[in-house]
Formats: C-alpha cells, structure tokens, sequence
C-alpha cells in the first residue's frame, strides 16, 4: 500500500440539488399563496391530519435525461400557515424506505421514476401521515442560471471540500471550495450543495437548507424585491406545477413577511442502514409525525399516536433480513470537525465516518467492505453503488490526520489524503478480492 495526494473521486450517485430553484422559485411560491387551501387539487387521502390553516406542497427536484425519466434526486415538502404567515420546510432524504404503491418497498426517490409526482405524492402522504396539497417540479438544468440571476449568494463554506469525479455523468465534476465566507455564482453553488463525502447525503441536507436561508435573505434584499415578478416569470418555464402563475407572482409581495416570520427547517428523523450494497435511511415515522403535528398546531392525541404506532410496526416488520442499521452520530461528528482540523493526533476508528462505495462491479463487495470497517470499530453512513467496473484499484480518501488509522486493511489499497477529519471514502475497485 502507499499513501499519495490525489483528487478525490467518488460519488457517481451524488447527483444534482433541484432544491436551488426551489428556494427562488419554489419556497416563495408555496409561502406566497395567500390563495391556496389545504386539500388543493387532489383532495388528500381520508386519515390524514391536518390543520385548519396549512396547506403542503410537495417539492421534487429531477435528475432528467432525454432517455429517462430521471428520479426525485431532492424531495422536500413546504408547509404555510395561511392565517400566521408562518413557514417550514422537512426534507425528506432521498434514500428514505417507504412503501410505494405497486411497488413494495423502495428508495423514495424511485417513486418518480415508477409513477411521476402522482406517485411521490402518495408515498409521501403515507409516510408522513399529512395531505399533500401540491406539487412543484423542478427540472435541475436551470439551477446556475436562477442564482446568477439574483446576482449569486454570499455563503460561509464550513470546510475544505475538494473533489474530482471525470467520469460524472454531465461531462465531469470539480468541487474546489476553501473555507470561509465568499461569494458564489451558479457554478461555484452547485459544487457547494454537490460536495458530499463521508457524512452522505445527510450532511448534504444541512447544507441544502443553509444555503435555501442564504437565498431567502438575498431575494428580500433591496436590490432584488422589486425585481422578482420578472424574475419568476422568467424562470417560470423552468417548473411544472398545478399552480398557476398567478399564484407564483404573489410570493414576491410576502416573501419578507416569511422571512421576518422564521424559517423552520428540518428533517425525518431515523437513522442510515444498508442491505445488499444499497444505502437506505430508515425513518422514525412516530417521531416524524409528532413533530409534524406539532408544527400544524395539531394535538397529538393518543388516536393520532396509535396510529403512527400502528404504521411504525407494519414498516419495521417489513424490513428485509439483512439489512444492517448504522446507527448516526453524525451531528456531533460535525460539531467536532471544525474543532479538530488543526490537531495532529489521529482520531479513534470510532469517531470516523465512512461511506463505502463498490465500483469494483462485485456484487456484495460494498457490504463486505463496510461489515470490516464496522468490525474494525469504524462508523458507516452508507453502502453505495458507483459507476459499475469503472476502478481499478481500491482507494480510501481520508483527512492527512487519519491516513495511518486506515492501515492494515485485509484487502489491496490505496490510501490518499483529502476531505474532513472525522470523514472517510472507501471505493473498491476491480482488485478487490470477495471474501
């Protein structure tokens, strides 16, 4: 084995973050709806809550091609309090297992490609045990032209992040991002909500929704206000919804009032999992839905909480054999960061996270690999499938502080230096042996 400083490539799956337009375009038409009642356009499933003054908007980003239908690559829903002006956004993690109608079980970015947003929003609903009201799609491809139209966004980039991937599926990707407070363009934004590595896609999420309370700001400035009727009718091509544009044009006139209001953000909570190389996010539905009611004003009550028992149970027993929970302590990996870049001494297996990615094209050599690191004391965020048969040669990228803790492993590798402390790649290539 050998140690060298390399670009990083890795994630074929880290594709493209709709959720930019949907701050510009999407969150403000949601929030802006003065209009828009619960129960919209499909009248909702019987069962559900929901509150008296709310309405949701189900909010998916497509990763479209010309010979596919493409998946929901960011699935959010946006609630407004129509009476307080209010408004909050949950994300939905791409890989969540949900059941999906005729279907079975699947990642919740599937439901698009098995069905369109009539689908999503159905697994959503079911999931999430609130109606889905609307809908929003947003075709990824127009995303460096929305933020270059509201002149960029001022973002503090939290660390180092770097990161090659030639083989990317749009012509190649380059992430080069330095620490610090700078402003962005179109392009230097898709790196900076592209950039995942071993925290996955959930770190990912944290961005997302930072850089969604960045746009927000810079849209109720002076300089932009006046000119967003324009604007959302200039990028209003660039969305599919069963809203009108009237309805979009009325944001502009309430977006400070949302602002001024508070942006709530969150995610579903639960915890990351593998089975058979594909990473899952397994979510806690009776936790999910307490907060959601919470959020609505909605008491809930032990109907409500029997109900979300009785789902979570159904859900847990239909889990397949196998399937191995990670457990997450990626938020205090994340606090520590920042604090330990600048320490010399190597941190514990224990503290680390890793994110397995098998382009070796061995089925099962994914989990494999991830069952060693666990056994070797290690963290998993995820197992994942990278471009079939496209690596030679295993590598494992890690922090200059942590190279000699991956020593020693029971397979051919090469240990490169890059990323965060407390994080880790691991992609097996074509000289990865089963075992």
């Amino acid at each position: 084995m050998r140690r060298t400083r390399r670009q990083k490539r890795s994630f074929r799956r880290v594709k493209w973050l709709a959720f930019f337009l949907l701050l510009f375009v999407g969150i403000g038409l949601v929030w802006g709806f003065g209009g828009l009642h619960g129960r919209g356009s499909r009248g909702g499933a019987p069962g559900l809550m929901a509150g008296e003054h709310t309405v949701h908007v189900m909010i998916l980003g497509v990763d479209q091609r010309a010979d596919d239908v493409g998946r929901s690559d960011t699935l959010m829903v946006a609630t407004l309090d129509t009476e307080s002006g209010k408004g909050a956004l949950l994300s939905v993690p791409r890989d969540t297992r949900l059941a999906i109608d005729g279907h079975g079980y699947d990642k919740a970015n599937h439901a698009y490609a098995f069905g369109g947003h009539a689908l999503s929003m159905s697994a959503v609903e079911n999931l999430l045990g609130v109606p889905m009201d609307h809908y929003l799609i947003i075709n990824t491809s127009a995303f460096e032209r929305i933020i270059d139209a509201i002149g960029g966004v001022d973002i503090n980039v939290e660390k180092r992040m770097h990161y090659e991937d030639p083989w990317d599926d749009n012509g190649g990707l380059v992430i080069d991002l330095y620490p610090g407070e700078q402003h962005m363009d179109g392009k230097k934004a898709v790196q900076y909500v592209r950039y995942r590595d071993g925290e996955g896609d959930i770190g990912r999420i944290g961005r997302q929704q930072k850089f969604m309370r960045a746009v927000l700001a810079k849209v109720i400035s002076p300089e932009i206000l006046p000119r967003l009727p324009k604007l959302v009718e200039e990028v209003s091509s660039a969305v599919k919804t069963d809203m009108s544009l009237t309805e979009m044009l009325d944001f502009a006139q309430r977006l400070k009032g949302i602002h001024d209001a508070g942006l709530s953000a969150d995610m579903v909570p639960g915890e990351p999992a593998y089975y058979q190389d594909i990473s899952y996010w397994i979510p806690d539905i009776v936790a999910t839905r307490q907060m959601l009611a919470e959020e609505l004003g909605i008491e809930f009550t032990p109907e409500l909480r029997a109900t979300a028992e009785e789902a979570d149970a159904e859900y847990k027993a239909a889990l397949p054999k196998g399937l191995t929970i990670s457990g997450s302590e990626q938020k205090k990996a994340d606090e520590a960061d920042s604090d330990d870049e600048n320490k010399d001494e190597p941190m514990k297996p224990s503290e680390i996270t890793v994110m397995v990615i098998n382009s070796s094209g061995i089925n099962g050599a994914g989990a494999q690999v991830a069952d060693i690191l666990k056994r070797k004391g290690f963290r998993i965020s995820g197992v994942e499938t990278g471009r079939t048969d496209a690596k030679e040669k295993t590598s494992i990228t890690t922090s200059s502080r942590n190279t000699d803790v991956f020593y020693g492993m029971p397979f051919p590798c090469i240990i490169m230096d890059g990323g965060s402390s407390n994080q880790a790649v691991v992609n097996i290539g074509r000289d990865y042996k089963k075992k």
